[in-house]
């Protein structure tokens, strides 16, 4: 446990997901307040029902990432609400099997590069810019991948996405190092959810990362004890 997370308030996108729930559950737990992003917002609490959370404990948005328009309007609401950003938590991605790059149409391209870096831009500069106003000496936290780190056959698109949200991690954590702001990244493998048991029926599991144990990094970063750790991408790869 992390005491001074303790009424710390965190933005949380993708959080209606597997991982993105474990990560609201662990935080909820350290007394963390949060602002919840989703493509659902319905679904979302429904989940957060579902988890044992109390619904009224939390700020929902169902936020477009990739628009400014929308991006911007939310951050602001939630720093009227609760007085300050310390976290933001960049959970919201994704993935598709995109094959061969010769064979990957411009529409996959697009789509995962927007899913997975230019969510994670548009939030990271929002909130960073709350941080600056308000003098918040916070924590930037993103979800990439493994496959960030080494291209393999069939994925190439998703994996550059993932290249981009780390270099994006890198640049920020460079820029924002004199203001107190640190910027890392973390880089599950398999992540053991109902959805990716489902696709890979005959995998071993048992290798794969559980998304508690991913919370237990983040909360990590998010904590005090991680103040000089900036500009990391931190692997949690499990036996995958």
């Amino acid at each position: 446990m992390y005491p001074e997370l303790k009424d710390k308030v965190a933005v949380v996108s993708g959080a209606g997901g597997n991982l993105g729930l474990a990560v609201v559950k662990r935080l909820h737990a350290e007394g963390v307040r949060m602002a919840l992003i989703d493509r659902d917002e319905q679904r979302m609490r429904q989940r957060v029902q579902e988890n044992g959370l109390p619904e009224d404990d939390f700020i929902y948005g169902t936020v477009d990432l990739t628009q400014k328009s929308h991006v911007d309007p939310f951050i602001d609401r939630v720093t009227a609400s609760m007085g300050r950003i310390d976290i933001l938590l960049n959970i919201a991605g994704g993935y598709r099997s995109d094959g061969a790059v010769h064979e990957t149409d411009e529409s996959t391209w697009d789509y995962l590069m927007a899913l997975n870096a230019k969510t994670a831009f548009m939030l990271s500069a929002a909130v960073t810019r709350a941080m600056i106003a308000l003098g918040t000496q916070g924590r930037i936290i993103t979800v990439a991948s493994r496959a960030g780190v080494v291209g393999l056959t069939g994925i190439a698109a998703y994996s550059a996405s993932k290249a981009a949200a780390i270099r994006l991690t890198e640049s920020m954590a460079a820029e924002l190092l004199d203001l107190g702001i640190t910027v890392n990244a973390v880089l599950p493998s398999v992540i053991d959810t109902p959805q990716n048991r489902q696709a890979r029926p005959d995998a071993d599991n048992s290798k794969w990362v559980e998304p508690e144990s991913i919370a237990d990094v983040i909360a990590f970063l998010a904590s005090d004890q991680a103040r000089d750790i900036s500009g990391a991408s931190i692997p949690v790869y499990g036996r995958a």
